[in-house]
């Protein structure tokens, strides 16, 4: 289910502080079943496999992302410059938070992965139409967890608004609500 920027920024994130000046697009929470004590995302993300597992949620989902492939083959819209993108937000990512992170900083999955925590990680991918950030945190709730999921926006042309508006319906109807059941799916099938 989707909750409220206000909610989401109550809650006390590294990623508040490395985005303050990046739109939050939207956030969605999943409730995830059992778990027992002291779960990680590494937990979920073994659950979970490679990012691109999310893509085999349903037919519906592997189609809009063959077409969004498709798409930006056709005009261009992913050409990717080599090595990190000058505008990429791992260069923002302090020493610190640098040393902390679980995997390499600017490693590659189906994103640019800028970090990951314990119980936070952030990931962003920067082309012709969007620069966007996927933030993902799990938080003990009694016997179960809460995985929200966060989508920063930031334009990087005129075309940026009118993309998302194309894509929001698609994003809101289809892709989240069936990789949230995926996962939610996953979880319970390992730990409930």
């Amino acid at each position: 289910m989707r909750i409220s920027e206000a909610e989401f920024k109550r809650k006390r994130l590294f990623v508040h502080q490395l985005l303050a000046d990046v739109p939050l697009h939207d956030v969605w929470a999943v409730r995830l079943k059992g778990g027992g004590t002291g779960r990680t995302l590494a937990d979920l993300q073994r659950q979970l496999g490679s990012s691109r597992a999310l893509e085999s949620a349903n037919p519906a989902v592997m189609a809009l992302f063959r077409l969004r492939a498709l798409l930006g083959q056709i005009f261009r819209w992913d050409v990717k410059p080599q090595g990190i993108h000058p505008n990429s937000y791992l260069y923002r990512l302090p020493a610190d938070m640098r040393a902390q992170s679980q995997i390499t900083p600017g490693s590659k999955d189906a994103f640019n992965r800028i970090y990951a925590f314990e119980n936070e990680s952030l990931s962003e991918v920067i082309n012709r139409t969007v620069h966007a950030f996927l933030h993902m945190s799990l938080q003990a709730d009694g016997d179960d967890y809460v995985l929200f999921l966060a989508v920063y926006v930031k334009a990087v042309n005129a075309l940026t608004p009118f993309y998302m508006a194309l894509i929001d319906p698609f994003r809101h109807w289809i892709v989240y609500p069936a990789a949230l059941r995926q996962i939610a799916q996953k979880w319970a099938a390992a730990y409930a």
